[in-house]
């Protein structure tokens, strides 16, 4: 299945019943203290689950049969409350296997939502390994947390919005862990924009994959390892990365953290780390656009314990 604007306008028009369409918040520069003509941020903490990642994840249930065992799938918390989410509204079974790493407010989410949580391994990677075991025992529908082409063209749905409320931005930037959400802003996109990627230096899926030249296994850590846990980038993202993705940028744990602490300051918006690294590029200077450019961040989740910003 190719991953373009064809697919993803299939998957709009398919998901549209099931996720909200989620504000664009366009700001003067000056009103961020960043030297641009506007920044547009994408709103998506606001989406069904709490992040973008129910986009795909309802994509791929309404695309593919169900079986009786229902759906299955490794996640850092963000993908599992998502397919938890959708499989609660679809009236299917849900088994969601988590790394350690995983937050305890992601944890008590899942419950809530009727998931059973089955916690597995330090990281994601041992995770998955445990769910593609279970998976070949219960037959269930195997759900990946960025690395399905229903998943990607999903994610891609976001970028497909953007330019609807508002046309094409001059940049976009985009917080990177498995690499599904790039993907579909990538695909979206297609050169017509620049596009870059943000990685916490402690889990550098995309950067170390560009310094090889192919995807490599990384040790993940950090501040937002529970959702930019990934260990290596996804088979998909990696070409569609290396055709439409300009640049791969590293950030430092405190300077994300010290991001997502002002987000919730000055502009009242309480989101995970993954969130915060667009942000952090812009008022870090790690990411320096031109004056006159329209950038566009996308704010990718919001699933986290409040009190942990406020």
């Amino acid at each position: 299945m190719p991953i373009d604007r064809a697919t993803i306008e299939a998957a709009a028009h398919r998901i549209a019943g099931d996720v909200r369409h989620t504000p664009l918040w366009r700001l003067p520069g000056h009103a961020l203290g960043i030297d641009v003509a506007e920044v547009w941020l994408k709103l998506e903490q606001l989406q069904v689950s709490g992040s973008f990642k129910a986009r795909g994840m309802f994509n791929r249930m309404r695309s593919l049969p169900i079986p009786d065992s229902g759906v299955v799938v490794a996640s850092g918390g963000n993908a599992g409350i998502a397919v938890a989410t959708a499989a609660r509204a679809l009236g299917v079974p849900c088994e969601v296997f988590l790394p350690e790493v995983s937050s305890s407010a992601k944890r008590a989410t899942l419950a809530a939502l009727g998931a059973t949580v089955v916690v597995r391994g330090a990281a994601y990677a041992e995770a998955l390994a445990a769910c593609l075991m279970r998976q070949q025992e219960s037959g269930a529908l195997l759900m990946h947390a960025y690395d399905q082409p229903e998943v990607v063209a999903g994610a891609g749905t976001l970028a497909a919005e953007i330019e609807l409320d508002a046309g094409l931005p001059d940049r976009v930037l985009v917080s990177v862990g498995g690499g599904g959400l790039i993907a579909g802003v990538a695909a979206w996109c297609a050169g017509r924009c620049r596009v870059e990627a943000l990685e916490p230096r402690l889990a550098p899926t995309l950067h170390a994959a560009r310094a090889a030249g192919w995807p490599v296994d990384v040790e993940v850590a950090g501040v937002a390892a529970d959702s930019l846990g990934a260990r290596r980038i996804g088979s998909l993202a990696w070409p569609l990365s290396q055709r439409f993705v300009a640049a791969a940028h590293l950030l430092e744990d405190d300077t994300i953290r010290a991001a997502q602490q002002r987000m919730w300051r000055e502009l009242r918006l309480a989101v995970e780390p993954a969130a915060a690294l667009p942000l952090a590029a812009l008022w870090q200077g790690v990411v320096r656009p031109k004056a006159h450019e329209r950038v566009a961040v996308v704010i990718c989740g919001a699933n986290l314990d409040p009190s942990s910003v406020v």
